[in-house]
Formats: C-alpha cells, sequence, structure tokens
C-alpha cells in the first residue's frame, strides 16, 4: 500500500509540474494546463477515496499520534 501511496503522489506532483511547463510554454494560448491541472484533481480524489477503501477493507490501520 506504501508504494501505491507513494507512486499516486509521484503522479499529482508529475501533472502539476507538466501544469507550470504548459503554462509558463503556451502563455495562455492553450488549454493544456487546464487539462494537466483537471488531470492532478483527478489523481487526488482517486488517491483519497483508495485510501478510504484500504481503511474501511482493514489494509491499512490508523497508529495514532505518538
Amino acid at each position: 500500500m506504501k508504494i501505491v501511496v507513494a507512486i499516486a503522489f509521484i503522479l499529482i506532483l508529475g501533472s502539476l509540474g507538466s501544469a507550470l511547463v504548459f503554462l509558463m510554454r503556451d502563455k495562455g494560448r492553450s488549454n493544456r494546463t487546464v487539462k494537466a491541472l483537471a488531470l492532478r484533481v483527478g489523481f487526488s480524489i482517486t488517491l483519497f477515496i483508495l485510501i478510504l477503501v484500504a481503511h474501511h477493507l482493514g489494509w491499512i490501520q490508523p497508529t495514532g499520534l505518538r
């Protein structure tokens, strides 16, 4: 599960970085920035739902504050 979460974070950061590159290169002439940011939001929502489902199924356990 840790690997899946790490990969999801890498995808989220990669999408955010590509949105920055598209924003700097296109200067607002195309909608590639919007698509990259929408993809980032989709990855974030998917990760959140995956964590909720994993907790519900018992794949991950809360550890609390130590």
